[in-house]
């Protein structure tokens, strides 16, 4: 074999060295990637759980002072913000809070079901609203948003604005509905809510004592998330089979007697 032919193996050997160490060194960088990876996921969960964990159970009142009902609420210490007719033959009761996700998807669903029954005089609404997801993930959104709704009552507005507040609803980690600012800007979604009197209601936190008492009701009352939903004492949410249009079919039902 001639020198060159040699020469040119040595070099097609060395070649293929260098090409099987690069791969080598490309397939130990993507595993190294995977494992970092891998290792951020399990921090990232553990931060979480560990966030969870710390604002356990810290569902706390905050110290609003007295519970300042808003304009028109009734029921058992004047926590229930009515919508409807009070001579409406069924009456539904909501429990919900304005950062959870679950209470969002129950209104866009039942949403325009609710609005035409309670426009016909068929169906009155109670709304209690709670701050759970405070407690649980820490902030004031839902307290900050129950309140500003409360204020909305004050002005004759609160179906409307509370209708905004679930159409703009963060999600359920974003505290964004702390901030006084932002809750006055969507109630510029509404015509006729962003007065003097609503910001004022807003930025002193008016009926902060309110919906903390609201939300102690909730508590001892046994019940256990939101929302809960409660057609005639039973909690319709929990109903598989419960649709918009079977709720429907019940209060007509009850109407006609």
């Amino acid at each position: 074999m001639s020198e060159k032919n040699r020469d040119g193996k040595r070099t097609a050997r060395e070649r293929l060295a260098v090409e099987r160490e690069k791969q080598k060194a490309a397939e130990r960088r993507r595993r190294a990637l995977i494992v970092g990876a891998s290792v951020v996921c399990v921090l990232g969960l553990a931060a979480v759980i560990g966030v969870l964990a710390a604002n356990a159970g810290k569902d706390k009142e905050s110290s609003a002072g007295p519970a300042v009902a808003p304009s028109g609420a009734q029921g058992k210490d004047s926590l229930a913000v009515p919508v409807g007719k009070d001579d409406a033959k069924s009456t539904l009761t909501v429990w919900e809070d304005f950062r959870c996700p679950a209470c969002q998807a129950f209104e866009v669903a039942y949403r325009p079901t609710l609005h035409e029954l309670t426009d016909a005089g068929k169906l009155r609404i109670e709304y209690h609203l709670v701050r759970l997801i405070d407690g649980n993930l820490g902030g004031s959104g839902s307290l900050r948003a129950a309140n500003a709704a409360a204020c909305a009552q004050n002005a004759g507005k609160f179906r409307d604005y509370h209708d905004v507040l679930y159409a703009n609803q963060p999600k359920e980690t974003d505290d964004a509905f702390a901030n006084n600012d932002k809750l006055i800007e969507l109630a510029g979604k509404v015509k006729g809510l962003d007065t003097p009197a609503f910001r004022t209601c807003v930025k002193d936190g008016t009926h902060d004592g309110w919906v903390d008492k609201s939300n102690q009701a909730f508590r001892t009352g046994g019940l256990t998330g939101t929302p809960t939903v409660l057609l005639g004492g039973k909690n319709i949410y929990q109903d598989q089979t419960m649709t918009p249009a079977k709720l429907k079919q019940m209060v007509e039902a009850a109407d006609r007697g």
